[in-house]
């Protein structure tokens, strides 16, 4: 009766993020109870394996007995600290200190967000101010890529580049712009990466050109595309796109809110490329979920920039009641410490590398076109035929199935509107973890082909 009440009231009361609100009143909630490890429990009673950490961010996996101490020492100490009117913490002063040292190059100056949507609004607010101080204030639009993610916010959802973002918000705005994104299995390029990397050069510099380069801000990627279905870009793509960024007078924001603290195996995405931008937002793996918070990190020259520019005295008007938060902070830092002295980096790249072989393997199955692994952050895009890699038609309701047979399986996963399946497992994952995990997905794959009508679409 317990569980029933709780459906009940999640119904009645509860607004869920990014479903259909009468949909969800229909189906009702699953409500998590418990967690520990890389399992989760809910309130039926059934354990569930998570591959996808929560919402890309449960990095370290659950129940760690040391980040529930530190916040709740931090709690007692020091519940929360205004960073308004020159008041600091330890903790937020220690884990603005920790990102300088693991961040690439000299995004040495961190402003602390609740989250990674309000760090990309912050880094766009920045972003503005930077050339407005400095004497170029026409320079205010700003490029993305398609099927590009950057948040959900009024200003982050315009850069963001999926439709169901867009529709009804009035969103993109005029001055929000994308390009092709490079999607090598797709790209009318070709899938070589050379044609795939001189492609995105070449739209970046013509939407430049077309827009004008007096007139334009900045460009904003990640590393890997995350949500709009897990686009691994080839190598040297991030670093090519960062130069041409440079070419052209603009600045370049790498958005590792999903690829961060070794999501795809090193600390950082733009690592893979030696990619140092002049802004990079992060969130998710900041606290492992364990606590809200987000931050964006700026390069020196930027920061020097605005500093030396801004009128004298005059205060930067930019700021959030919670920004720096010390129980968040405290929570970040015992995370950064399990990340590095507790062998959590070093695990999920072992654990990236079994991954990647026992699921690529699955390119074997009739449904599966494609599997996009980068560390423990992968994307397995399903078709219904392989030589034409024909997507499957929407009547079937693919993703639909898809999320059905994986509860009854025990296993979570992100399966997108568009017939991509998303994994993002804790960085935790032991071998025999990632093995069940991945044969637990190949029988949702068989149940899923074994529905009459994805049968003979597969046929």
């Amino acid at each position: 009766m317990r569980a029933n009440n709780l459906v009940q009231l999640d119904r009645e009361h509860l607004i869920h993020p990014v479903v259909s609100w009468a949909g969800h009143e229909a189906r009702g909630a699953t409500i998590l109870e418990s967690a520990k490890g890389v399992f989760l429990k809910d309130t039926e009673g059934r354990e569930l394996i998570d591959g996808f950490s929560g919402l890309w961010c449960v990095n370290v996996g659950y129940g760690h007995e040391s980040i529930v101490e530190a916040a709740a020492e931090q709690m007692r100490r020091l519940p929360y600290a205004t960073g308004y009117f020159h008041y600091s913490s330890e903790p937020a002063i220690r884990l603005a200190a920790k990102l300088a040292e693991l961040s690439p190059g000299d995004l040495n100056h961190v402003y602390f967000t609740l989250g990674g949507s309000d760090a990309v609004d912050s880094a766009v607010r920045f972003i503005r101010y930077y050339f407005n101080v400095t004497g170029r204030p026409q320079k205010k639009h700003m490029i993305a890529l398609q099927r590009g993610y950057h948040g959900s916010s009024t200003i982050g959802s315009g850069l963001t580049a999926l439709p169901v973002f867009h529709d009804g918000f009035d969103a993109p705005t005029p001055i929000q712009h994308h390009i092709p994104s490079p999607y090598p299995y797709r790209n009318p390029a070709g899938s070589d990466d050379a044609s795939v990397i001189a492609a995105s050069v070449a739209a970046l510099t013509a939407k430049v050109e077309e827009l004008g380069p007096d007139n334009v801000a900045a460009f904003f990627a990640e590393p890997v595309q995350g949500s709009g279905g897990v686009i691994v870009p080839p190598t040297g793509w991030l670093k090519a796109m960062g130069e041409a960024c440079r070419a052209l007078g603009i600045l370049f924001v790498a958005d590792e809110v999903i690829t961060g603290f070794g999501r795809t195996g090193p600390m950082f995405g733009c690592e893979h490329d030696g990619v140092v931008p002049d802004l990079m937002t992060v969130a998710k793996g900041l606290t492992a979920g364990y606590a809200p918070m987000g931050a964006v990190l700026m390069s020196e020259a930027i920061y020097r920039a605005i500093a030396d520019h801004a009128p004298a005295g005059k205060p930067i008007g930019h700021g959030f009641t919670y920004s720096a938060h010390p129980v968040s902070a405290a929570v970040g830092l015992e995370v950064m410490r399990l990340y590095t002295e507790g062998g959590i980096l070093a695990n999920g790249q072992r654990a990236g590398a079994r991954f990647a072989a026992k699921l690529k393997a699955l390119e074997a199955h009739p449904l599966v076109g494609e599997v996009r692994v980068r560390g423990l952050l992968a994307g397995v895009e399903l078709v219904t035929d392989k030589a034409k890699r024909t997507k499957p038609a929407p009547e079937l309701k693919l993703s639909e199935h898809l999320a059905r047979a994986g509860t009854a399986r025990g296993l979570i996963f992100r399966a997108f509107a568009d017939d991509i399946v998303g994994f993002a497992p804790p960085l935790v994952c032991t071998e025999a973890e990632i093995d069940l995990l991945v044969a637990r997905f190949e029988a949702v794959l068989d149940d899923v082909l074994a529905i009459a009508d994805i049968a003979r679409a597969a046929a």
